[in-house]
């Protein structure tokens, strides 16, 4: 049982690497879409209730979260109109947390991936924002608000040495 929570991520990275084969107008790919973030949610909710919670558990659901974020990204960009200052703006959280990863690297010799209440409010609202994102923007700019605190404070834990 202790093994569960990553037997999650390990089939989540799967179900990622599946919606790739998936057409998103159709109910398999959201199938995909919905089990796959509620197994990110299922996954830490038994590590903690079992015990499990791991360093090696912690980086195995943060893999599997980047894979699930970049699957999605790939299947789902080239079909939503996005305005050229979101992308703009995505592009300056991801070189934010790039940064962050450099820096803990250089620092502690590792990477690092806090999962701050922030970050993981951030995933919550990514997750329910990217449906709808079909018709509007607005959700995934308010994602994108989070997203920049959360890959500040993230840099700020790693610098400070509060990981």
């Amino acid at each position: 049982m202790r093994h569960l929570p990553n037997v999650l991520s390990v089939l989540r990275i799967a179900g990622s690497i599946s919606l790739l084969f998936c057409d998103v107008k159709e109910w398999l790919f959201w199938t995909l879409y919905v089990l796959c973030g509620l197994s990110d949610i299922l996954d830490g909710w038994l590590a903690r209730k079992l015990h499990a919670e791991s360093k090696s558990g912690s980086v195995l659901d943060s893999v599997a979260d980047i894979m699930f974020v970049g699957c999605c990204a790939i299947r789902l960009l080239p079909v939503l109109q996005i305005p050229v200052w979101l992308w703009t703006w995505a592009g300056l959280i991801v070189f934010i947390k790039m940064v962050n990863q450099v820096s803990a690297l250089t620092f502690f010799k590792q990477i690092c991936f806090p999962h701050t209440l922030a970050n993981k409010l951030t995933g919550v609202l990514l997750f329910l924002a990217a449906p709808a994102m079909f018709w509007s923007v607005i959700p995934i700019a308010i994602v994108a608000v989070v997203a920049t605190f959360a890959a500040a404070q993230e840099g700020h834990f790693i610098s400070t040495k509060q990981l």
